[in-house]
C-alpha cells in the first residue's frame, strides 16, 4: 500500500495535481494504523491509501482539502474516545497525531511560440517551479540550444499540437506567438478547456478583436471571462525582459492563489511581439 500512494504521489507531482499527504506520527493505545501510516488525498477529494477509517479519517481527509487550499502543513490530534470508536464503527480508544503535508507540484506551462519573450519567459518560468513546454513549427526557434531548461520542446503546428493534446486541468497556457492570426488559431484550440490559466500577449485591440471572434466561434462567456488578456500584471513593463517578468509573476500569483483584487491590473502589451 505505501508504495501505491508513493506512486500516485509522484504521478500527482508530475501531472501538476495538488495534493496532501496525510501520516500518522504518533499513536498510543489501541488505534487502528501503526505510526507511518499514510493516506494521500486529492483537492477533489479523491484518496489513495487510509490511516484507519471511520468518521476521524473523513475529518483528516477534509484539514487535507483545506491544507491543499492554504498550502499550509498542519497537525491534527484524535482522541479515539468510545463514542467517536461508535460512530466510526471501529474498536478503538487510544490517541494519535497525524501530519497533514500539502505536496506543491511543478505546474505545467505550455507557452505556445518560441520567440524572443518566449525564451525569457521560459527561463524565468523554470526558476519559479513551473514545468515548461514549449511549441513551435519553427525548429530554428524551438530547440535546446534556444530553451535549455524547458522540459519539453515541440516542433509542430501550434493549433492542431494544442487541439490534440491531453493537457491537464492544472496547466497554465500563454500564447505568444509571432502575429494574430497564429493567436486566434492557438486560442481556438484551447477554448472552453478547463485550464488553471490561459494568458495571451496583445494590445487591448487586439485582445478585443480575438476576443469577438472566439465568441463568434462559440467559446462559451464563462470561458472568455477567465481568459487573462492582456496579459501580466502592470508594472510598466516596456522591454521583452520586463514583459517576461510581468507575465511569470501572474503566473504566480494565480498558483499561490492571490485574489484578483490584490494584484495589479493586467498590461496592455503591444511590445514583445515574437519573432
Amino acid at each position: 500500500m505505501q508504495e501505491a500512494i508513493f506512486i500516485a504521489a509522484t504521478r500527482a507531482l508530475q501531472r501538476g495535481e495538488a495534493a496532501a499527504l496525510v501520516t500518522i506520527i504518533t499513536a498510543s493505545g489501541s488505534t487502528p494504523q501503526r505510526v507511518g501510516a499514510k493516506m494521500l488525498v486529492y483537492e477533489d477529494g479523491r484518496t489513495v491509501g487510509t490511516i484507519g477509517g471511520g468518521c476521524y479519517e473523513n475529518d483528516a481527509a477534509g484539514k487535507a482539502r483545506e491544507a491543499i487550499r492554504t498550502r499550509t502543513a498542519a497537525v491534527a490530534r484524535y482522541d479515539l474516545s468510545d463514542t467517536l470508536a461508535e460512530e466510526s464503527g471501529l474498536i478503538c480508544g487510544g490517541r494519535m497525531d497525524v501530519f497533514i503535508e500539502p505536496l506543491d507540484p511543478s505546474p505545467p506551462l505550455y507557452i505556445a511560440g518560441a520567440g524572443h519573450v518566449s525564451r525569457l519567459l521560459a527561463d524565468v518560468a523554470t526558476r519559479v517551479g513551473f514545468r515548461v513546454t514549449v511549441i513551435d513549427d519553427r525548429e530554428k526557434f524551438a530547440n535546446r540550444e534556444r530553451f535549455a531548461d524547458a522540459a519539453d520542446i515541440v516542433v509542430d503546428g501550434i493549433a492542431s499540437w494544442l487541439a490534440a493534446a491531453d493537457l491537464p486541468p492544472a496547466a497554465f497556457a500563454v500564447v505568444v506567438t509571432r502575429g494574430h492570426t497564429h493567436d486566434l488559431e492557438a486560442m481556438n484550440a484551447l477554448a472552453d478547456r478547463p485550464l488553471r490559466y490561459v494568458g495571451m500577449i496583445g494590445s487591448r485591440t487586439k485582445v478585443a478583436r480575438i476576443m469577438d471572434a472566439l465568441r463568434e466561434s462559440g467559446a462559451t462567456p464563462e470561458w472568455l471571462a477567465g481568459v487573462h488578456a492582456p496579459i501580466g500584471l502592470s508594472i510598466g513593463a516596456v522591454t521583452p525582459e520586463e514583459i517576461a517578468l510581468s507575465i511569470v509573476a501572474e503566473l504566480v500569483a494565480v498558483r499561490r492563489g492571490v485574489p484578483a483584487g490584490n494584484v495589479g491590473r493586467p498590461m496592455a502589451q503591444g511590445a514583445g511581439r515574437q519573432e
